[in-house]
């Protein structure tokens, strides 16, 4: 993509910028009450989108596309139109995660269609507070946008089929974002089944971020990941989470990095585990 900006953005550089009013700010803290706490305190201007309402289309069954299953063109794009934003405009994405949860699969999301200018704020919600950032309470007021014209995800995205044939191939890499402990099957917060996908390898999504909660440096982050993946190229690459969520964390890590973006599984394990597929559990694994 031409003029290329760097997909993460620190507190201090968002003070620099000099024309707040072209930047359109979004809140996208997710999980129990998410979008209460927005109306209590929010960057000062920030509007919200929703995980489940805007960012996915949530079915029924889990068992076809996991939880967050990715959402219609269309739909996404009446989401973008109806916070306001355009193709030109320059997009800022914070959570209250660190920028590991919603904030990246929207970042994800928006980098996919093609969308240039979108940048997440380093260290989320509690560094910008503490950086002296002005929050608010007030109901954010704004136009909504044309509709945005959207015809592909420009991102590779693997599905069930093609993890199932790139775990059992030494020239792919299924790389599974979740916390050891999920990994190894020791606990399982949100899906019925605790494990993994037989040959995925773990590299938690928290490795990215320092102690802190700001991302490692691009060197620190290229050097990690240039020697996980070894000579394997990035299109043989297969990220996951558990719903496709907090896997585009790693994705915006490795694109930070400077290295190219993997494919995403979107239905990730909440979908691999709720179908009749191998699993390596706390007993088989």
């Amino acid at each position: 993509m031409s003029n290329k900006i760097s997909p993460i953005i620190n507190p201090d550089e968002l003070f620099q910028l000099k024309n707040l009013s072209e930047i359109i700010i979004i809140d996208a803290r997710a999980g129990i009450n998410a979008e209460e706490n927005y109306n209590k305190e929010h960057l000062k201007g920030a509007r919200y989108i929703d995980l489940n309402r805007d960012l996915a289309t949530v079915e029924n069954n889990p068992a076809k596309g996991g939880r967050h299953p990715l959402p219609s063109f269309e739909k996404f794009s009446e989401v973008l139109s109806r916070v306001g934003i355009s193709p030109e405009n320059h997009v800022i994405i914070y959570d209250d995660k660190n920028g590991s949860n919603a904030a990246a699969r929207f970042w994800w999301m928006l980098r996919a269609i093609g969308h240039e200018k979108v940048q997440v704020l380093n260290g989320g919600l509690q560094q910008a507070i503490k950086a002296g950032f002005a929050t608010s309470d007030a109901v954010e007021t704004f136009a909504k946008a044309e509709k945005y014209p959207i015809s592909e995800w420009k991102f590779a995205l693997a599905d069930i089929n093609e993890v199932e044939k790139a775990r059992k191939n030494d020239k792919n890499i299924v790389l599974d974002v979740r916390d050891k402990n999920r990994f190894d099957g020791l606990t399982e917060p949100l899906d019925l089944i605790a494990g993994h996908i037989p040959g995925a390898i773990n590299v938690p999504f928290s490795e990215n971020l320092n102690e802190e909660g700001f991302y490692k440096s691009a060197t620190a982050l290229a050097a990690k990941y240039s020697e996980i993946l070894g000579k394997v190229n990035p299109e043989n690459v297969i990220v996951h989470c558990g719903s496709g969520v907090t896997a585009c964390h790693t994705l915006l890590a490795m694109d930070y990095a400077g290295i190219a973006i993997p494919k995403l599984y979107a239905g990730s394990w909440s979908e691999w585990s709720r179908n009749d597929r191998p699993m390596a559990t706390k007993e088989t694994k």
